[in-house]
This record gives structure tokens, C-alpha cells and sequence, in this order.
């Protein structure tokens, strides 16, 4: 009998690469997305930690920076503020330039 599994001679062998071959879809279906869920994640959470840094450490050498190129004008004191107020006058507009772009203007 053709129908019968224990007549054939190779039916353990073909149950268990058929059986080899679902499993094995499975397994790189799920671990696929696993592993690409989870690298979103590591790198997300890396990118959330380091960019406020890495902002913080831009911000802070840009005003050094700039306090250095204009203290060789003036004295030191009012390189400071005059520093001060050019990073703050560009981080407004910065600001104001992001704020203003938060929603999409409906254009008919």
C-alpha cells in the first residue's frame, strides 16, 4: 500500500526533513524579526542616551569656541556674554525654525 507509512522504506527520513524544513521557516521567520526588533531597540536606546550628549558637548565647545575668537577683539568678560547671547540668539531660532515646523500647514 502506497497510503501506508510503514511500507515505505524512507518515511522517517522524509517526516523528519519535511518536519527539519517547517521548523526551520519558523525559526528564521521569528529570529529574523527578533533580532531586528531588538537591534532597533539596543540602537534606539544608545541613540536616546548619547544624543543629548552629544548635543550638550557640541553646545559647550561652540560657545569655548567662539568666547576664544572673540575674547582676541575684547576682554575676556565680555567675550562671555557676547557668547552667551550668540548661542542663545541661535538656539532660539533653531527653536522657533523646529516649532514652527512640528505640524504640516494644510495646503489646498
Amino acid at each position: 500500500m502506497p497510503g501506508n507509512p510503514l511500507s515505505d522504506p524512507n518515511w522517517a527520513s522524509d517526516l523528519a526533513d519535511i518536519i527539519d524544513r517547517y521548523v526551520g521557516q519558523v525559526r528564521s521567520t521569528v529570529t529574523n524579526r527578533a533580532v531586528t526588533v531588538l537591534r532597533a531597540l539596543v540602537f534606539g536606546i544608545i541613540i536616546v542616551i548619547i544624543a543629548p550628549v552629544a548635543v550638550t558637548l557640541v553646545v559647550i565647545l561652540g560657545t569655548k569656541s567662539l568666547q576664544r575668537l572673540i575674547a582676541t577683539a575684547t576682554d575676556h568678560n565680555s567675550a562671555v556674554w557676547i557668547s552667551y547671547m550668540l548661542i542663545g540668539a541661535i538656539l532660539v531660532i533653531a527653536g522657533s525654525v523646529m516649532m514652527s515646523r512640528r505640524y504640516e500647514h494644510d495646503q489646498q
